[in-house]
């Protein structure tokens, strides 16, 4: 079958070198992508590739914690992550990353290996089947499920800056995913139980209320707390909202950390 694989990372002569072998050798579609925290979560949910394969070069700290954004990428579909890194690159990511489950492989690359572990991806996703690899080494994170369960909050919006700023604002108290889209809530929320949707009023293609409105016609959705995020200029538009669709209220973008818990409080105490 055809993979769909997503091709980023700093280490831009192993990346080229994979995409062609991957496209010449094994007819997959490829997609490169920058390494950047918003050209990643952007584009991952966009495109929705089967694998992600990072190439490390002379990582950083900074550099490595790009990746976590993927944690909340992954979240949406079965995607498996290869990363292609020397000892020392491994050994900081580990160390450094708040992914909790990858593929590593050893520079230089074998091809043989690689092409093994992408036959038994092919296998999984034919079959929705896992299997183990025996030359490639998993890594499961040890410290990424340390802390007890919290209350669960989707946060959706088109403005990946916006995004990352609430979850930065309410990583400390609760889980929180991030998705840039409605269609892409929706889709996450088929499969993954949430107890509050922060909600941008305004997105293309499908916008706020337009959400609300298909969670209110699947009964696992219909009684999930839903807080809309909006502009100054959009509030008489949500007061009309608040009417017809009743969600639980709106919060004015930029919002404080102090506000936004406020709201979730008052709603999930």
């Amino acid at each position: 079958m055809q993979l769909k694989v997503m091709v980023t990372g700093k280490n831009r002569k192993i990346a080229s070198d994979i995409s062609d072998h991957l496209v010449s050798d094994r007819g997959y579609s490829v997609i490169k992508c920058a390494s950047s925290k918003e050209a990643l979560f952007n584009r991952v949910p966009a495109e929705m590739p089967h694998i992600i394969i990072i190439c490390l070069g002379d990582e950083t700290t900074e550099t490595v914690s790009v990746f976590d954004v993927l944690k909340e990428c992954t979240k949406m579909g079965g995607i498996t992550i290869i990363v292609i890194a020397n000892d020392a690159d491994q050994k900081l990511f580990i160390n450094n990353t708040k992914l909790e489950r990858m593929f590593f492989m050893s520079r230089p690359v074998s091809l043989f290996a690689f092409y093994e572990k992408l036959n038994e991806i092919e296998k999984t996703v034919e079959e929705g089947q896992k299997n183990g690899s025996t030359l490639i080494t998993e890594f499961v994170n040890p410290h990424a499920s340390d802390l007890p369960p919290r209350k669960h909050i989707l946060v959706v919006d088109d403005d990946s800056e916006q995004l990352f700023n609430i979850k930065e604002q309410l990583k400390e108290f609760y889980e929180v995913t991030l998705v840039p889209s409605g269609e892409a809530a929706l889709k996450f929320m088929s499969r993954h139980r949430v107890d509050l949707v922060l909600l941008d009023h305004m997105m293309p293609v499908m916008n706020g209320p337009q959400v609300l409105e298909h969670m209110r016609m699947i009964p696992a959705l219909e009684h999930v707390p839903v807080v809309f995020l909006t502009g100054v200029t959009e509030k008489d538009t949500v007061v009309k909202t608040l009417v017809d669709y009743k969600p639980q209220g709106y919060i004015v973008k930029p919002s404080t950390k102090s506000e936004l818990v406020a709201k979730i409080i008052d709603i999930m105490g």
